[in-house]
């Protein structure tokens, strides 16, 4: 009979051989690395649902009975047992075709060519499509915009090549409250913001709203509609609390 154990409990499992304790059922990637070891990724944040999609997680994991494979580590549960590599052969061959991948997507990232060199990787094997928009598909944006924002204006949009991330009909949506988050989690800046003449303007997005101007500075610090937003959104607060900039509440 199996060993039996419920979700949260205390396990041991080990990484190159090396005995680690962690709960049943955590992220593999986000402990790895609470134990200090550096896996790359570009999709995954800790605030958000994993999603597995830059694939640049991979890590080999052999279960008890000595049968390996080749996951995602961001949305692999830590399992009593396993023993995780990271670095094989076949990782890192895997690894280096996925950013060869990416390259070709996005190949003006700053970022991602920077990482892919620190994996050996300059060129690819794929033509970079030069009319892309240096977006690789990670939903990052996505997931924060509707797990941790709560607008859900953004969504990916269509199938295979044709697939991308926008705005509902391509349009400027109303639910955009233009807070930035998007842009700040963005792995290769390919989002876009810019603040002039009182107005913020998601790029991307083709959002553009008007500051709010800090009652005590008074400097422009965030859009109204994400002050009325998070207003409604928390309710029962003093409406003063948000004619201020966060600092001088």
């Amino acid at each position: 009979m199996s060993e039996q154990h419920p979700f949260g409990a205390p396990v041991t499992f080990q990484v190159e051989g090396r005995p680690y304790e962690a709960h049943y059922g955590d992220g593999l990637l986000e402990t790895l690395r609470k134990y200090g070891y550096e896996v790359p990724s570009l999709c995954h944040h800790e605030a958000v649902s994993p999603y597995g999609a830059c694939r640049l997680c991979l890590v080999e994991v052999v279960d008890k009975r000595g049968r390996r494979k080749i996951t995602t580590s961001c949305n692999f549960p830590v399992q009593p047992g396993i023993d995780v590599r990271l670095d094989t052969p076949d990782v890192v061959r895997h690894r280096r075709v996925v950013l060869e991948l990416l390259l070709a997507m996005a190949p003006r990232s700053p970022e991602l060519q920077a990482l892919a060199a620190e994996h050996g990787v300059t060129t690819g094997r794929l033509e970079p499509d030069e009319t892309a928009e240096d977006c690789i598909l990670c939903g990052l944006c996505e997931r924060v915009c509707r797990e941790v924002v709560g607008a859900n204006a953004i969504a990916m949009s269509a199938r295979g090549t044709a697939k991308k991330m926008t705005t509902p009909y391509d349009a400027e949506n109303p639910a955009c409250i233009a807070c930035g988050a998007c842009v700040y989690v963005c792995p290769t800046k390919c989002i876009g913001l810019e603040e002039a003449d009182g107005q913020r303007t998601i790029v991307r997005w083709g959002r553009t709203l008007p500051l709010a101007v800090c009652e005590q500075t008074g400097r422009a610090f965030t859009p109204r509609f994400l002050l009325e937003h998070y207003a409604q959104e928390l309710g029962g607060l003093d409406e003063k609390v948000f004619r201020k900039a966060p600092p001088y509440r």
